[in-house]
């Protein structure tokens, strides 16, 4: 399955990102399909450039984007939105466990 996530590089302490698009059994700065933008979170205000075309063309393709690349898509309005409970913190995940381990011991 191919994914489209973000490549790091960019100096020690001083990170920018590529968006690109990878088979998900690979590592993050293993080689890639295709490189579509780049990301630099350190300027203010962060810079985000994709290539829309070919954004669209690979999430047609069925390539599914990561968390963060999700969201950032919504902010470029790429995806209209998010589907529920694909951007859930695993925080409440661990609550919501405990609270049925508590409802079963009452």
């Amino acid at each position: 399955m191919l994914k489209i996530r973000l490549k790091r590089i960019g100096k020690k302490k001083q990170p920018s990102y590529r968006f690109v698009v990878a088979p998900s059994t690979k590592s993050r700065d293993s080689k890639t399909v295709e490189e579509i933008g780049f990301y630099n979170p350190m300027t203010k205000p962060s810079t985000i450039n994709i290539n829309v075309e070919r954004a669209k063309y690979w999430l047609d393709c069925g390539a599914q984007p990561t968390d963060t690349v999700a969201q950032i898509f919504v902010k470029e309005k790429l995806l209209k939105n998010i589907k529920k409970g694909s951007v859930q913190s695993k925080g409440k995940k661990k609550k919501k466990a405990k609270e049925k381990e508590e409802e079963k011991k009452v």
